[in-house]
């Protein structure tokens, strides 16, 4: 018979460390660049990040605390979503860190911008792919009791596609080929993409 270990996140985990992240891995990252309204760039990845519709395509990713991200999209209303790989792996890393509203982070972690097409925040040049947003909305999360959490979701429509033709094979993007990364949970933890398997649905 398994066991398990049970407990209540509001009463506390019993571990060495918090294992919900972990049990929710590889989560992959929303590296999201942004300009506020002067024109300054910045760049941060979010590990609560996914994609949430396909027609049209909606991505959303979860700020803890009002970020300057948030902020500049809520100025602008729009951002791109760049990949992160492991090729890029450190720069995603240098850009995490918590610094003033003024500071570039293309220029801290030594990256060029490439131009979008639609929208006026910068791409990351040189990342296996990229899509450009525009803001849908931004919500703040509440508790089961109706209290604010400071958390905000950010929701915006791809209105442009960029993808690396290296990293495509026979017409179809390969993770393994651009070698996405993904948070796995615990501190310093992240998982390469590797070997892949296909499973079609029933009735496909």
């Amino acid at each position: 018979m398994t066991s398990y270990h049970s407990f209540d996140p509001a009463q506390g985990h019993g571990l060495p460390h918090d294992p919900i992240k972990a049990i929710v891995g590889p989560r992959p990252i929303g590296w999201i660049s942004s300009l506020d309204s002067a024109g300054t760039a910045n760049l941060a990845p979010y590990s609560y990040f996914n994609m949430f519709s396909h027609q049209p395509p909606i991505l959303i990713f979860g700020s803890e605390g009002r970020k300057d991200t948030v902020r500049n999209i809520e100025q602008t209303g729009e951002f791109v979503f760049n990949l992160a790989t492991r090729d890029l792996a450190e720069a995603v890393n240098q850009t995490s860190a918590v610094l003033p509203p003024h500071i570039d982070e293309f220029e801290l972690a030594g990256l060029a911008k490439l131009p979008s097409d639609k929208v006026a925040p910068p791409r990351v040049a040189g990342v296996a792919a990229a899509m450009e947003c525009r803001l849908v909305q931004v919500q703040q999360l509440t508790d089961l009791a109706g209290a604010p959490v400071d958390t905000h979701l950010v929701i915006g429509q791809v209105v442009q596609v960029h993808i690396n033709q290296a990293c495509l094979v026979d017409g179809l993007f390969d993770i393994t080929r651009a070698r996405t990364i993904a948070r796995c949970g615990y501190r310093g933890d992240y998982v390469e993409a590797g070997e892949t398997f296909e499973m079609i649905r029933p009735g496909r």
